[in-house]
């Protein structure tokens, strides 16, 4: 909590500057190659690319998980999800007839987690949300958790609608109830982060802006999607036009925040870090990660490989890039070094480590092995399973049957070719860092279900996939 921290101090080697600003920008379900600077021919980014040409472009980053809100836990605390037991989508997809019964995981984030927002509001930091939260109802809430402000965070995982008003028989958005007709979503939130930036110019602060974009429902400005049916090739693995302008619309608003900063004179010292949750929604032909496999909610490297750039003018040299292995869990602790607001007495116990000395391009960070844990179902058709990369290889092992798959990500980043049974060495060497990393983090493993039935499981599967009911014989 906040007020264990209450003793840190504002750490500044100049008496005359303050530390930078923070603006943490965590995209919904963008792909690793769904911006033009990471490969892609369709979307239109410009202003992203110009962020990453100023910066570093990270092209061996990762989530935390294969699905949101667990990443999200991940950014907040710099914790594996596997060690907070949240290690699904709040609040998750139920098949009580699969093989597994899933564990009693956590569906909200504990006030006992140090968070991100709370060690910098403690260091004299303006803190604000702004978008996507999706960890928990209103008692675990963002101004719970060391935001001052909080506007559109809510326990839900997709917003009701892009337009405004911001609302269906669901609920609706906090903070968004004046709004004028046709206004959208990503461009009113745009709007509220220059708010905030303009309110708090005159101390450091800290702005969260977790986008609800690119996330379903698919919804576009009309002008935008027409353009993109025009320009859509359909034999590109990306060439859905809706999706196309969702991601152009993001665009416009990263290029106007930064401005924004331009305006103020604060872009000099102001940290950006845009990232995404997971990868890319591959179903129903959304978007493509490419070359890397499969999408959201899979085990392959295309769950969870995105895009990962920071800038930061003084220290981060334009136009740089790193293959170092990052992960949402080390984002807490890289802002904190290089905000050079560290604690004078006992830190946070963060799972991940700072990687400021890639992005100061001062020499490698001292691990090379990540790992994942997901002990569920998704309705995209993954099912439980762990996951470790170590240098340039990849296990993953199946929690139903215990299938494992090794894969050199450095010959074949589409992880196509199994090398398991042609190196069991380096099987056997993967799967126990795995199963000691997951003992050593206390991960909740699924169990026998005693309620399985592959007929019942099937016609659930049918369901989830819009298959329809088959009609009883006659």
């Amino acid at each position: 909590m906040a007020i264990l921290f209450c003793s840190f101090l504002i750490a500044t080697s100049r008496a005359s500057d303050r530390p930078p600003n923070v603006m943490l920008i965590l995209i919904d379900d963008m792909g690793w190659t769904d911006l033009s600077c990471y490969g892609s021919e369709l979307y239109e980014t410009p202003n992203i690319d110009r962020l990453a040409a100023s910066g570093m472009r990270l092209t061996h980053a990762y989530s935390a998980c294969t699905v949101c809100s667990p990443t999200r836990s991940a950014v907040m605390t710099g914790k594996y999800p596997a060690r907070l037991h949240i290690t699904d989508w709040i609040a998750g997809s139920d098949r009580p007839n699969a093989k597994l019964k899933i564990p009693d995981w956590r569906q909200y984030l504990p006030h006992e987690e140090v968070t991100i927002a709370e060690f910098f509001k403690a260091n004299g930091y303006s803190t604000c949300h702004i978008g996507k939260w999706h960890l928990g109802g209103e008692q675990y809430g963002p101004t719970t958790q060391g935001f001052g402000i909080n506007i559109a965070g809510t326990h839900v995982g997709s917003p009701p609608t892009y337009f405004f008003p911001y609302k269906n028989a669901n609920g609706s958005l906090p903070g968004l109830d004046q709004g004028q007709p046709g206004e959208y979503l990503t461009d009113r939130l745009t709007d509220e982060a220059m708010a905030f930036i303009s309110a708090s110019k005159d101390k450091p602060f800290f702005l969260y802006l977790p986008y609800y974009a690119v996330h379903t429902p698919l919804m576009a400005k009309p002008e935008k999607i027409e353009r993109y049916k025009a320009k859509a090739d359909p034999s590109n693995p990306q060439h859905h036009a809706t999706y196309a302008a969702m991601v152009e619309s993001l665009d416009e608003g990263i290029g106007r925040l930064v401005a924004h900063l331009d305006s103020l004179k604060l872009r000099e010292n102001t940290i950006v870090v845009f990232t995404s949750d997971n990868g890319g929604l591959k179903s129903n032909q959304v978007t493509s990660n490419g070359p890397a496999r499969a999408g959201k909610g899979s085990v392959y490297e295309g769950g969870v490989r995105v895009p990962f750039i920071v800038f930061y003018p003084p220290k981060i040299r334009a136009g740089s890039t790193s293959d170092a292995p990052a992960m949402s869990i080390d984002l807490f602790p890289t802002l904190v070094e290089l905000c050079d607001v560290a604690p004078k007495s006992e830190k946070p116990a963060w799972d991940g480590l700072s990687v400021s000395s890639v992005l100061l391009e001062k020499g490698p960070i001292q691990r090379d092995t990540l790992y994942w844990h997901y002990p569920h179902y998704h309705p995209g058709g993954a099912t439980p399973y762990g996951a470790v990369r170590s240098g340039d290889w990849r296990l993953v092992e199946f929690y139903e049957d215990g299938k494992v798959e090794l894969y050199n990500l450095k010959d074949d980043v589409g992880e196509w070719k199994d090398l398991s049974a042609s190196q069991p060495q380096k099987r056997a060497e993967l799967l126990g860092l795995l199963r000691k990393w997951r003992s050593d983090v206390g991960a909740q493993m699924p169990t026998p279900n005693p309620n399985y039935d592959p007929a019942k499981d099937g016609e659930q599967l049918d369901r989830w996939n819009g298959k329809p009911k088959a009609k009883a014989k006659s």
